[in-house]
């Protein structure tokens, strides 16, 4: 799982990555609000623990943005020294799923993130549901239309990942920490697993659920975009 670390002390930001990296977590950091927040949106996060007093951009603020935007990635705040560990009424408002006060140790910060992405799976919903396609996540069944379309585990996977992104696009270094658990797999085998799965999904049907937007990634999203599934255009935010 990879974590995204917006912290502007360097002494602190190091520190929680180092514990994090001993707990076999994958880490990004990011030492102010702008380019954390641009990192948030290139890829799906596992969590993000963000500042909330961050010099630039605020930690409410990032996580309004991130929520307005449709991003599912659950947030840990990390509040000021002596603030109470139950959020305010005012930042119950920003998105982010839990807080906590400093001053906290390293096993606090593990303990508080490992609930979170315990609750954050429990509470996924079970249906997945985009246009006339419907993701079971519980038993793993998959239709188009009503009609089922039979994945191995590997493509179920792979498009559980791009359904729970829905409409972000996903790269390949993305996919294949998600679906192959790793950063060394062949970018091809992506693009292999791509081509078939769209086949499964989209062939026969007038709607492309799966696009390749070129040069960023792989999204799935309502709408066709022409027979290739190619988006020629960039992103059009961060």
């Amino acid at each position: 799982m990879r974590v995204l670390i917006i912290e502007s002390e360097v002494a602190l930001a190091a520190t929680i990555r180092r514990s994090l990296r001993e707990n076999r977590f994958k880490v990004d950091v990011a030492l102010d609000g702008r380019s954390g927040l641009a990192r948030a949106f290139v890829r799906p996060y596992s969590a993000i623990v963000v500042d909330q007093a961050l010099p630039d951009l605020g930690g409410e603020e990032i996580c309004r943005t991130l929520r307005e935007d449709g991003a599912h990635s659950p947030v840990l705040m990390l509040t000021g020294v002596g603030a109470e560990s139950a959020p305010s009424p005012s930042a119950e408002g920003t998105g982010a799923d839990d807080f906590l006060p400093r001053p906290f140790d390293a096993s606090d910060l593990l303990t508080r993130l490992r609930l979170l992405l315990r609750r954050n799976r429990i509470h996924k919903e079970p249906i997945i549901r985009i246009s006339d396609l419907t993701i079971d996540t519980d038993s793993h069944e998959v239709t188009r239309a009503g009609r089922t379309v039979a994945l191995t585990g590997r493509e179920y996977t792979l498009l559980e990942a791009l359904a729970a992104q829905e409409g972000r696009v996903l790269d390949r270094e993305a996919i294949q920490e998600r679906v192959w658990l790793d950063e060394d797999s062949y970018s091809n085998t992506v693009d292999v697993h791509i081509g078939v799965l769209r086949k499964k999904i989209d062939q026969g049907h007038a709607e492309k659920l799966i696009h390749t937007v070129r040069g960023l990634g792989y999204v799935l999203r309502r709408g066709g975009v022409g027979m290739d599934g190619v988006e020629h255009t960039q992103l059009a935010h961060h």
